[in-house]
Formats: structure tokens, C-alpha cells, sequence
């Protein structure tokens, strides 16, 4: 496992990332990564800290010490021991970073276990195993198709997909753009993969699954605009505490003529296998145990601001106020009671366990639904508060204004510069870009609000609940008909206890 220093420098690698028509050259001291690169740095000196590495790695079989969610888990204990890995994590960003290096855990710690499932290439699946359990890379991953135009059937978009354009001996040329790409300049691989219909014409040049070095020739990153470049620019960390240090700057990437060689493809011209690897190999069940982990830290810290935020108008005695408090608490257990669900009730396949995903399903459906609710509750409770702070720290700095700024944003019990400080990190939260972002984010983390709810019912379908359900409702239904009940457990209307056949 590398540390954080070995993680920076990981990244001076002659890759290619663009922002504002610019081709950077470090990522690593570029303003607009350069805080969030040692957001990630931290993180991997996490691994080697004496009191945080207990919680954070184990030592698998062969004797590798590795992040508790890279591992294999095979019982409920070790989903249990990973959840609190990951949360660990999770709360050295305050849950803002969502797609951090233990998110590709979520794919790569099953590849031994369903090497078999990528027929023709399980040397490639256990290869990918081990080198993540003994590097702990950063990985993010691309399986989504560029927006062009939905309304056309899938072959006349085909110029834009990523599909293999040459095969050849040691490996497969390929060319396309993906999305999105979120921190994907602060990684060291992109996972390529796919999944739809026949292009037309068994065309399967699309159905593929791979990894890729983000520096590999040809590999083209095209950056959004960069939070953390802008709040560098209107402010200080003081007035922009979250989006200067754990912007994830998402990108479109294009791959134009790339060479991938065998052992980092996990499958080739095959949809069967693209298609089903998100549900079949326990990808689905495991991402929704990682995200759910992380969103449960987030709502931990958006509790714990809400209190304080309202503490310091002086209103958290406030009826209302403390419903409102109570509903985000409520929230916050709800996810941590559905990520300990998810491992105490896991399923075993292929040697392994995997979390339960009826109730990850219940995470994805839920939780793009909570935050925009979390959000419009500090709306209406912090409510003006927001609108009124000053321009940013330089007004504290200021002599012939800050008599002003002590005396009238002063709070309850708190200085008008603790108080400023508080509602900046607040704002930065939900409101900023950098917030708004974030809204989107969650809103659409777990895929298309109308996939999620339609998945949710093919799950309970193809494991029985559905069935269970609506057999729970037969048992009702054959208590009674025309002429009353069936048994003699209740009395009909016209029955006495003296006419009844005890």
C-alpha cells in the first residue's frame, strides 16, 4: 500500500487532463486539484497510522496487508469490519468525496471469487484481484454513454461509444468517450465498461470491460470547471472550507485509439457478460454497502451542523426547530441501520459474501430523496442567516468594518467570527456550486430515479419477496368470502356465542 507522498507522486505521470482550454501539467500543483490530490493523500497515510490502520486494513491469506473492503469478505463480520473501514474514511472528507479509492473496491475485491464469469478471460479477473489487494490503487470508472442524442437508435450514436476499433495479438485498440469520470484526474486507472443492446447488425464492438492507466497514450481527460480553482479565486478556506480541498472535478474521457493489452480486459465482443456484471458478479450489492457507509457519514456531519447552526441563532430550543432536527436524525439512523442490515443480512456466493441488496436497493431509492429534503430543512430553520454573511474573511480583516461585523453577526453565545465561520461552512455545503453539485450528485448517484424504483421491484421479483408479499395478502384474503368467515377463530354478524360450534 503506498502512502500519501507515494500517492502524489504517483500522479506526476505525463497524463493528459484539460481545464479551461489549458493541458495541465501536475495535477499535483495545479490549483484546481491540488488540495483535493492531498484530500486523497490523506487518505492513503490513513492506511499506515497507528490508530487508524487497525480500523482501516487487514492481513489477508497470503499474508498482504490491504484495506478491509479490497479483501475478499467471507461472513458478516467482514462486511461489518469493511463498513467501518470505509466509514473511517469517509470521515476524513466529511462524506464529500464519494467515488474515493475504496469505491472501486466495490467491483475489484469480487474478481477472484467470479473469475469464471468473464469466460475467456479469468486470468485478466484474478490478475486485477490481486494487484488491487496489494496496491490499493485509485480507480475510478466510465459506463455511461456521452449524451448526444437518446433519441436515435443506439447505431447511429456508434461514433461516439467506446467500442474496439483493431484487435490484435497482445491486445485490443480502442476508441470513444465515456461518463463521467468523477476525480479522474486524481486516479490511477479508469474502468471502462458498458451496458446496452446490440449495436445493430451483431455489432459487439461495444461490449466490453477493461482497465486503463490514465496516462496511456491516447487517454484524454476534459475537465468541468474546477470548485476548488474557484473558491481559491473569490476567497479563502475560511469562506470555502469544503469545496477548496475536496472538489472530485468529474470529467468526460476520451479514448482516442487507445491499446489495451489482454491481462487488463475482463471481456471482448461479449454483451451477455457487459450486460449482466453489474448484478451477476455482486457489483450492485457491493457499491450500494460502500455508498450508503459514506452517505450515513455524511448525514452524521449535516446533523451536527444543523445543531450548531441553530445553537447559534439562539432558535434550537425552538419547537419546530427541534422537530426539524429530529427529522435529520432520524434520517441519519435510517442509513446507518440499513448499511448494518445489509452485512448482518449478506448473502453467500461463490465462496464470498456480498451485501444484501434488497436493502442497498432501499439505500438507492431513498437517499436521492433525503438529501434534497436534509438540504430545504437548513433552508427553512438557518433560513436568512445564510444570505446575510459577508463578502469573506478580508471583511474580518478589515479595521474600519470589523466593529460592525462584531456587534451585528454576533450569535447566541458566540462571536460574530465563529459564527460567520460556522454559516460559510454551512453555505458551502449546500448552496455553493460546489453544494449544488453535490445535490445533483446525490440525486443521480445511484443511477435514473426511474431504474432505481424499477430494479427495486425486479430484485424483490427474482428473490421471492414479491411473491412472499402478495402470499401474505392470500392468507387474508382466505379468511372470509360471501357468506362470512371461514373458520371459527371470529364470529359472523348473525352469530351468537350460544349458536356458535365451539
Amino acid at each position: 500500500m503506498m502512502n500519501g507522498k507515494e500517492y502524489l507522486e504517483s500522479l506526476r505521470d505525463n497524463r493528459v487532463v484539460y481545464l479551461n482550454g489549458e493541458k495541465i501539467d501536475d495535477v499535483t500543483e495545479h490549483p484546481a486539484y491540488q488540495n483535493s490530490a492531498r484530500s486523497i493523500a490523506r487518505m492513503y497515510d490513513a492506511l499506515h497510522d497507528e490508530e487508524q490502520q487497525p480500523i482501516l486494513t487487514t492481513v489477508t491469506e497470503e499474508g498482504i496487508r490491504t484495506h478491509k473492503f479490497f479483501k475478499e469478505p467471507k461472513d458478516a463480520d467482514d462486511l461489518i469490519g469493511a463498513r467501518d473501514a470505509i466509514a473511517e474514511w469517509s470521515k476524513l472528507n466529511y462524506g464529500f468525496m464519494g467515488r474515493t479509492p475504496d469505491y472501486k473496491a466495490s467491483f475489484t475485491a469480487n474478481l477472484r471469487a467470479f473469475a469464471d464469469y468473464y469466460e475467456g478471460f479469468e486470468d485478466s479477473a484474478r490478475h486485477w484481484y490481486e494487484k488491487t489487494i496489494k496496491e490499493v490503487p485509485f480507480i475510478n470508472h466510465t459506463i455511461v454513454n456521452p449524451q448526444v442524442d437518446r433519441s436515435k437508435p443506439l447505431h447511429e450514436n456508434k461514433d461516439v461509444f467506446v467500442r474496439a476499433v483493431k484487435e490484435r495479438d497482445d491486445g485490443i485498440i480502442v476508441s470513444g468517450a465515456k461518463m463521467v469520470g468523477t476525480g479522474a484526474a486524481l486516479t490511477h486507472y479508469n474502468f471502462v465498461s458498458n451496458y446496452g443492446q446490440d449495436l445493430g447488425d451483431n455489432d459487439y464492438s461495444h461490449a466490453l470491460i477493461f482497465f486503463v492507466p490514465m496516462n496511456a497514450p491516447g487517454v484524454k481527460m476534459i475537465s468541468r470547471q474546477s470548485y476548488e480553482l474557484a473558491a481559491k479565486k473569490s476567497g479563502s478556506p475560511f469562506d470555502y472550507p469544503l469545496s477548496s480541498r475536496f472538489d472530485e472535478n468529474d470529467a468526460v474521457i476520451v479514448l482516442d485509439n487507445v491499446f489495451v493489452p489482454w491481462e487488463n480486459v475482463l471481456t471482448y465482443n461479449n454483451l451477455k457478460v457487459t450486460n449482466g456484471f453489474f448484478v451477476e458478479t455482486g457489483f450492485v450489492n457491493r457499491f450500494t454497502f460502500q455508498g450508503c457507509t459514506r452517505f450515513a457519514v455524511k448525514l452524521d456531519f449535516m446533523a451536527g451542523l444543523l445543531m450548531k447552526a441553530t445553537e447559534s441563532a439562539g432558535t434550537n430550543k425552538f419547537r419546530g426547530v427541534q422537530a426539524n432536527i429530529g427529522e435529520v436524525l432520524a434520517f441519519r439512523n435510517m442509513f446507518w441501520a440499513i448499511s448494518t442490515a445489509m452485512a448482518a443480512n449478506c448473502e453467500r456466493k461463490n465462496g464470498i459474501v456480498v451485501p444484501n441488496l434488497s436493502y442497498g436497493a432501499a439505500y438507492r431509492v431513498l437517499a436521492p430523496m433525503v438529501w434534497p429534503r436534509v438540504k430545504q430543512v437548513f433552508e427553512q430553520v438557518v433560513a436568512g442567516g445564510l444570505i446575510q454573511l459577508p463578502s469573506s474573511a478580508n471583511d474580518f480583516l478589515n479595521p474600519e468594518i470589523r466593529p460592525y461585523l462584531d456587534r451585528y453577526y454576533r450569535g447566541s453565545g458566540i462571536s460574530a467570527e465563529e459564527r460567520v465561520k460556522l454559516l460559510k461552512l454551512v453555505w458551502d455545503s449546500i448552496l455553493s456550486e460546489f453544494g449544488g453539485r453535490h445535490e445533483l450528485y446525490e440525486i443521480n448517484y445511484a443511477g435514473n430515479h426511474e431504474a432505481i424504483r424499477l430494479e427495486t421491484l425486479k430484485i424483490a421479483d427474482a428473490i421471492g419477496d414479491s411473491a412472499k408479499f402478495k402470499s401474505f395478502v392470500d392468507s387474508a384474503l382466505s379468511d372470509y368470502d360471501l357468506n362470512g368467515w371461514v373458520n371459527e377463530t371470529w364470529m359472523n354478524p348473525k352469530q351468537t356465542v350460544e349458536t356458535r360450534n365451539l
